[in-house]
């Protein structure tokens, strides 16, 4: 059954699920100082003001119009001259609201949909301002100060004829202040004050002169009427003294008798007070003992219950700090469970984050060290491969390249051996050899010494005989023989032989 309504039941849910999302947001409800604008399907929109309504999402629009009262201050900016050539500035304020009229209603929408009241008040101000300025251009100063509600009522009806045209209805427009550029308002108030003052003196001068008069007029019928009081009063007073001693003889009399009637009555009254006072002593103490004895008794019934009470009192304060104390431990148990756990979890993290770390710093070190071993070895195989050539060239050489080495370097050692030579400024030599000796040539045969020395010294360590090569370039070479080097037979060093 249910596989056969389930292709049914599917569309169903759907439709369902449609229709409450487009009642959920379809549904819209305008408050009264807000006009709600449903427009999009129909050509002319549905305004909802202060009751419920319900707009087609995707398809219909809902724009807001403020229908409240905003307050609009119109105060000029700069002097404006009135029709009196006084330059005034004046300060109002209106009260205004779009209008009622479906007709103006529609203007308003125009003009300010989705704005705030103060973007509307700031939208108004300009218009406004012109008109009362318009206004103040066509009254005097006398008529803007003294008669501000003609003034204001000038001022709505010029501006109305523009806020019809926006959908506006003014509420009321009220000024606030007047003031001119040269304090002329303040003068014309000084001289109304003065002449009020003037007429006010008058006026309590008057009064001052009228109150005199009628004062002396009153002082005299007091006086008259004091004497004739006093006098009145005397014989009244006389008479009353005389009826007053007549009136106390009597009570004199009287109260003597009234006061020893008294005296005995009081007597048999304080006998009978006595008795009764005995009586009333002995009843009061009988029910004393019985109200201690009965106070014992609710003082042992109330300390019986307040001990039960405590008791239990204590029995349940345990039990709650008992029971309070076990789940702050389970609580501080699982607090303490799930922290480490965290805190486990973050370690391994931390560890996993440092193994690999230290997988990719052992990597990259790997790899330097293998570049680093390769550039050496390269570096390594150069530099013997170099060797291996020098000392290979180095074994080709025989002596007499050796020699002719030598000989290229021979200038160069016997310029610096003369060097110092060249260093001497002057010289003063004292002494000397045998006649004809000067000195100077003792000093100069040092450089043939110093090189027959070097000669001797390279013949030891090489085996080659710097000073038979020289020679092969002389005459006695020439003639007498030549000079071979050992290792070198074919090379021949000095001229040809002759033959013997």
């Amino acid at each position: 059954m249910l596989q056969f309504l389930l292709p049914y039941l599917v569309p169903a849910v759907l439709i369902l699920v449609l229709l409450i999302i487009i009642l959920t947001q379809g549904y819209v409800k305008a408050p009264p100082d807000h006009a709600y604008i449903i427009s999009g399907l129909r050509r002319e929109p549905r305004v909802l003001i202060g009751r419920a309504g319900f707009k087609i999402p995707f398809f219909e629009q809902l724009d807001k119009l403020y229908l409240g009262q905003i307050t609009v201050d119109i105060k000029t900016d700069e002097y404006i001259p009135t029709n009196d050539f006084i330059n005034v500035m004046v300060d109002a304020v209106a009260k205004v609201r779009v209008a009622d009229e479906p007709s103006q209603m529609k203007l308003a929408m125009r003009n300010f949909l989705n704005k705030e009241p103060a973007k509307i008040a700031s939208d108004l101000q300009d218009s406004l301002q012109g008109n009362m300025r318009e206004i103040i251009g066509t009254l005097t100063l006398r008529a803007i100060n003294t008669d501000r509600d003609s003034f204001s009522d000038q001022v709505m009806a010029k501006a109305s004829k523009d806020m019809e045209k926006l959908g506006i209805d003014i509420l009321s427009c009220n000024i606030q202040n007047v003031t001119d550029e040269h304090g002329l308002i303040q003068d014309l108030g000084m001289d109304n004050t003065s002449k009020i003052r003037k007429d006010a003196s008058i006026a309590k001068a008057e009064a001052e002169r009228d109150i005199a008069i009628a004062q002396a007029a009153a002082d005299k019928a007091s006086n008259d009427a004091r004497v004739l009081a006093e006098t009145e009063i005397a014989q009244k007073n006389n008479e009353l003294a005389i009826k007053k001693a007549e009136l106390q003889k009597a009570s004199d009399t009287k109260k003597a008798e009234a006061d020893a009637a008294y005296e005995i009555q009081k007597q048999e009254q304080q006998k009978t007070i006595q008795t009764a006072t005995v009586n009333a002593q002995i009843a009061k103490a009988e029910r004393e003992a019985e109200l201690r004895k009965q106070e014992v008794a609710v003082q042992q019934q109330a300390l019986e219950a307040e001990i039960n009470k405590k008791a239990d009192a204590d029995r349940y304060a345990i039990e709650q700090a008992a029971a309070a104390e076990l789940t702050r431990r389970q609580r501080e148990a699982e607090a303490k469970q799930y922290e480490q756990e965290k805190e486990a979890a973050a370690r391994k993290a931390q560890a996993e984050a440092h193994k690999y770390a230290m997988l990719q710093e052992a990597e990259g070190i790997r790899a330097k060290g293998e570049a680093e071993a390769a550039a050496i070895q390269a570096k390594a195989l150069a530099e013997a491969e170099g060797m291996e050539k020098k000392a290979q060239a180095y074994q080709k050489y025989n002596k007499a390249a050796m020699a002719e080495m030598m000989i290229k370097v021979l200038p160069e050692i016997a310029g610096k051996i003369a060097e110092p030579l060249s260093q001497i400024d002057k010289i003063t030599i004292i002494g000397g050899g045998s006649s004809g000796d000067n000195g100077v040539s003792t000093v100069a045969g040092n450089v043939p010494v110093v090189m027959a020395k070097l000669f001797e010294s390279v013949k030891e360590t090489t085996g080659v005989d710097l000073a038979e090569i020289m020679k092969a370039e002389t005459y006695d070479a020439k003639v007498t023989r030549n000079v071979n080097l050992t290792g070198a037979p074919d090379i021949v060093l000095g001229g040809r032989p002759e033959e013997e």
